[in-house]
């Protein structure tokens, strides 16, 4: 070990308990109008964003513009004979706060298309790049290759006008936005399919095309409807958001600020829970040898698991008191078109026994499921069994929630995000320690 390194082991082993023992004895000591335990734990529910896109309820999950889940997902119009709507109509929802018409529906339907092209170039770079490489190294990539197209960047260069800056912003959003499936798309088939690469159709919707790039029948262009609408926007305040956000708050475009956030979504703790959650389940059934789950096998599993110390994953959340309307809808979709697959069967035994084994240990303030106890099962059952392609397609849907975030950031002329931190020493002595 260097010199330099065994001096910092040292320092760290020295600084932990301090910051430990502010967490454990201090916690609710005020600095300022926050306390010792938001500021050291990660500005937990500190109220300092502002954003009217979404808002996540304790009782009612994520309202969209002040919609529901359920309300959002009726309200919006659909493809004939699908059961849910257009990602194109939702954008419109999500940038005006108004329910589009199915005539204005269709014109962002026919704009998107206008500016779906990827330049041949974003194609070369991926090609180019080693074949091992992360598909979402990969996508955050292409992302930022793509800045050389914003047209904010070129604006501003010509000469920045503080309450024109939205117009570009939402150029360069849209433009990207439009995009994400085709590029998502050839990464999975070049990557996972031997690079047999399905070419664009000009005459689908956002939805239906990424499941015809991926090679995958209907009805999965209703799962990428779903998934890319379920997971476009969580408030403000979490990682890929947050980040896009801040970034943007640099005056950066939307190129540079989205592949920021997707490195964010691509962090263990943000967006690879869903395949956790698929793993987990997997090994599940391979413990208990692939036997048809029944509430008496599945409870004294998860007795066991929980009684050597181990959680049961996507069950429980930091806000939201009740089941999570996004679980709730692939719930629905489950029961709809694979009622009789293996892996829902164990995720709908877990549903209907692990809630009331949580209440009764006191082992979470909300033992209902979240989105993630879900969604990777519709995406194995439909083919999609890589992984970490996962995290892409959740990249997808959240560039719909943050770029929309950043337009409104942009026109409202937010300013610069820039905290002001304390010292360790500065916190000992506001809570008497020195």
């Amino acid at each position: 070990m260097s010199e330099l390194k065994k001096i910092l082991k040292q320092k760290i082993e020295e600084h932990r308990p301090r910051t430990t023992r502010l967490l454990k004895e201090y916690g609710d000591v005020k600095v300022g109008e926050v306390t010792m335990e938001q500021l050291i734990g990660g500005m937990r529910s500190i109220k300092s964003l502002v954003t009217d896109i979404s808002y996540l309820d304790p009782m009612e999950g994520i309202r969209f513009r002040g919609k529901t889940i359920p309300e959002t997902m009726a309200a919006l119009p659909k493809p004939e004979g699908k059961d849910y709507p257009y990602v194109e109509g939702f954008w419109f929802f999500l940038m005006t706060g108004e329910v589009p018409t199915m005539a204005q529906t269709k014109e962002v339907i026919a704009d998107f298309k206008s500016r779906s092209k990827v330049p041949q170039y974003i194609f070369d770079i991926l090609k180019a790049m080693p074949a091992d490489s992360h598909p979402m190294v990969m996508f955050s990539t292409a992302v930022l290759s793509l800045q050389r197209e914003s047209k904010f960047a070129k604006w501003y260069e010509e000469g920045f006008k503080k309450l024109d800056a939205w117009d570009t912003m939402y150029e360069d959003s849209t433009d990207l936005l439009a995009k994400l499936p085709e590029i998502a798309a050839f990464i999975y088939r070049m990557k996972y399919k031997g690079n047999k690469i399905i070419a664009s159709d000009p005459n689908l919707d956002f939805g239906a095309n990424f499941a015809h790039m991926m090679g995958i029948d209907a009805p999965y262009d209703d799962v990428a409807r779903m998934y890319f609408i379920l997971h476009s926007d969580h408030e403000s305040g979490n990682v890929s958001a947050h980040t896009t956000h801040l970034v943007a708050s640099a005056l950066s475009d939307a190129y540079y600020s989205l592949s920021a956030g997707l490195n964010g979504l691509a962090g263990p703790l943000h967006g690879l829970a869903n395949q956790e959650v698929l793993r987990w389940l997997q090994d599940v059934m391979d413990r208990l040898e692939g036997k048809e789950p029944t509430k008496e096998i599945m409870a004294k599993f998860v007795r066991e698991t929980l009684d050597g110390g181990q959680v049961i994953p996507g069950f429980g959340h930091a806000v939201l008191r009740k089941t999570d309307p996004r679980y709730q809808s692939q719930r629905d979709f489950c029961l709809k078109h694979l009622p009789d697959d293996k892996i829902f069967k164990y995720v709908d035994m877990l549903y209907q026994v692990v809630p009331d084994i949580l209440l009764e240990k006191g082992k979470a303030k909300n033992p209902w499921p979240n989105v993630d106890a879900q969604s990777g099962v519709i995406q194995w059952f439909y083919g999609i069994k890589e992984y970490d392609f996962y995290t892409v397609m959740f990249g997808i849907g959240r560039a719909i929630g943050v770029l929309a975030n950043i337009t409104w950031d942009r026109a409202l002329g937010y300013p610069l995000e820039r905290p002001k931190s304390l010292t360790t020493d500065m916190l000992e002595k506001i809570a008497g320690i020195k």
